[in-house]
C-alpha cells in the first residue's frame, strides 16, 4: 500500500458505504490510526452474517475511537474489537457513554441466544463489554481534545438522539466532519443540528436522502388518528418502536395528547426493558435536552409518564398484555421487528383486521418490518404463518434522521469551503441520490463511496 506523505490522511469506507448500518471509517495518518464508529450491520440474518467478518485492519493497531452516538449500527462492534486487541481510547458525550454501556448489554443477551441457536462462538461476551468501558472517557460537546499529536476532534451537536454528535476533526489547516446520523430537527426533546460554517471533508449520512418526511403537524394528527381509530374499533394498535429516542419521543407526544384531551382514554404499554431503562437515563440527563423540553420538566411535569401509561419490565408482564382490556396501544421494540417482544404481539395480532400495525421508524431492507410494509400478505413467526390483516400504517415524520432538504441545507452552510462530501450510511439509490442533488443543486464535489473504498485527504 502507498505510503501517506506528511500531512496526508488514508481514509477507508469498512462499513456504512452501499449501506445503511455498520458504520466504521478507518484512517490512517502518520501521527497514528483512528476510528470513528464501529457499528453492527444490521437488516436480517443475510446482511448480519457479516458482522462474523474479520476486521479489514488490525484492531491492536488503532490508536483512538470516536463514537457519534449509541445506536448498534454505529457501536455493536466495539466490544469484538477489544476483544480481538485493540487497546487505544474511546471517545464520546457522556450521555453516548453511558447508553452504550446499557445498549451494549442488551445487544450482548440477545446475540448469545441466536449464536447458541446456530451453534457458534458469540461476537463478545460480558468481559468485553467491561474492558471496552474502562477505555471509554465522556467528553462535553464544543470541548477540543487532542486524540493523536497535531489531531484534535470537537463534537457538535447532531440532535438524532440523546448525547449524538457530529466528530470535527481538526489537522494542521484542513477539517474533516463525521456528521454520524444527523437527526430530524427541529426534536421535541432534542437541540437542534448545529450548523457548520467552515469544513473542508464531510462524511455525512444519506438515510433519507432521496425523500423527505411529513410535516411536523402532519405527523402529530397521523399519531392521533391512529389513536382514535383503535379507541373508535375497540381495537389494538402495534408500534414497533426504537428503545432510544423514538421512544421517548412518542411518550412526550402521548404525554401531550393526554393532558390536553386530544384522544380518548386509552391504556398505553411501553414493552420493552430496554427502553423503560433508556428513558431512565433521559430522566437523569435533562441537562442536554432543549430549553422547552427542561422547563417543563423543570417545573414539575415528568414528560415520560401520564395515567394509563404501564411500564412493562417483566416477561410474565408482557405476556399479560395479551389479557388486558381493548383498546389499548402497545409500544414494544424491535424498530425494525426483528427480534423483541414486537414479534410476540404481531403474532398475537396481525390476524386480526381490526388492528394497526404503526411504523414509526426506517425499516432496512430485509427486516421483518420491511417485508410487511411492502406489502407482503403473510408473514412466518416462530414457524407459524400470518395472515397480514391488520391495517398497516407508516408515519415517516417520526424518524429521528433528517429528511433530503435538511441535508441539502446543511451542506450548504459549508458549501464554499467544502472540498468532497462523502454521501455514506444510506442505501444506494438515497446516497446516490442525494451526491446527485449537491452538485447540481450546490456545485459542491459529492460522491458515494462504496464499501472498501479508499481515498488520500491533504491536510497541509
Amino acid at each position: 500500500m502507498e505510503k501517506i506523505s506528511e500531512h496526508q490522511a488514508r481514509l477507508s469506507f469498512y462499513g456504512g458505504a452501499g449501506e445503511v448500518t455498520g458504520a466504521n471509517f478507518h484512517v490512517e495518518t502518520n501521527e497514528g490510526t483512528f476510528l470513528v464508529d464501529c457499528g453492527m450491520v444490521q437488516g436480517g440474518k443475510d446482511h448480519e452474517v457479516k458482522n462474523w467478518n474479520d476486521f479489514a485492519y488490525d484492531p491492536s493497531q488503532v490508536d483512538v475511537l470516536i463514537v457519534t452516538h449509541s445506536h448498534q449500527d454505529h457501536i455493536g462492534l466495539i466490544p469484538k474489537l477489544v476483544r480481538q486487541g485493540f487497546k487505544g481510547k474511546i471517545y464520546s458525550t457522556q450521555p453516548t457513554m453511558d447508553l452504550s454501556d446499557i445498549m451494549l448489554r442488551d445487544s450482548m443477551s440477545i446475540m448469545q441466544n441466536d449464536a447458541e441457536k446456530e451453534g457458534r462462538e458469540p461476537l463478545y461476551e460480558l468481559k468485553d463489554i467491561q474492558a471496552t468501558m474502562g477505555l471509554w472517557k465522556g467528553v462535553p460537546y464544543h470541548n477540543v481534545t487532542e486524540f493523536l499529536p497535531g489531531w484534535t476532534f470537537e463534537f457538535k451537536e447532531a440532535g438524532h438522539v440523546l448525547g449524538s454528535a457530529m466528530a470535527y476533526i481538526k489537522h494542521n489547516k484542513k477539517s474533516i466532519l463525521f456528521s454520524g446520523d444527523l437527526g430530524n430537527s427541529p426534536n421535541v426533546l432534542l437541540h437542534d443540528i448545529e450548523s457548520v460554517k467552515k469544513v473542508d471533508y464531510v462524511v455525512m449520512e444519506s438515510v433519507y436522502g432521496d425523500r423527505n418526511h411529513e410535516e411536523r403537524e402532519e405527523r402529530t394528527n397521523m399519531l392521533e388518528r391512529a389513536i382514535e381509530d383503535v379507541a373508535h374499533r375497540n381495537s389494538v394498535l402495534m408500534i414497533p418502536s426504537f428503545s432510544l429516542e423514538r421512544t421517548q419521543e412518542l411518550l412526550y407526544e402521548l404525554n401531550d395528547f393526554v393532558e390536553n384531551g386530544r384522544v380518548p382514554k386509552i391504556d398505553v404499554y411501553l414493552d420493552s426493558p430496554l427502553a423503560i431503562k433508556v428513558t431512565e437515563i433521559y430522566r437523569k440527563s435533562k441537562e442536554f435536552l432543549n430549553d422547552t423540553t427542561r422547563k417543563i420538566i423543570n417545573d414539575g411535569d415528568d414528560v415520560f409518564a401520564f395515567p394509563q401509561l404501564y411500564y412493562t419490565k417483566s416477561a410474565d408482564e408482557s405476556k399479560e398484555i395479551n389479557n388486558a382490556r381493548k383498546p389499548k396501544v402497545i409500544i414494544a421494540g424491535s424498530g425494525m421487528m426483528n427480534g423483541g417482544r414486537i414479534i410476540h404481539h404481531a403474532l398475537r395480532y396481525l390476524s386480526e383486521k381490526e388492528n394497526i400495525l404503526l411504523f414509526i421508524g426506517y425499516q432496512a431492507a430485509g427486516t421483518l418490518g420491511r417485508i410487511i410494509q411492502s406489502g407482503a400478505k403473510k408473514v412466518n413467526i416462530y414457524g407459524n404463518d400470518i395472515p397480514i390483516k391488520a391495517e398497516v400504517r407508516t408515519i415517516s415524520g417520526y424518524s429521528g434522521h433528517a429528511g433530503s432538504d435538511e441535508l441539502v441545507s446543511f451542506v450548504n452552510g459549508f458549501k464554499d469551503s467544502v472540498q468532497h462530501v462523502f454521501c455514506a450510511m444510506g442505501e444506494p439509490k438515497s446516497t446516490m441520490f442525494l451526491s446527485q442533488r449537491l452538485r447540481d443543486y450546490l456545485g459542491v464535489k459529492a460522491t458515494a463511496p462504496d464499501e472498501g473504498d479508499q481515498v488520500t485527504l491533504d491536510f497541509s
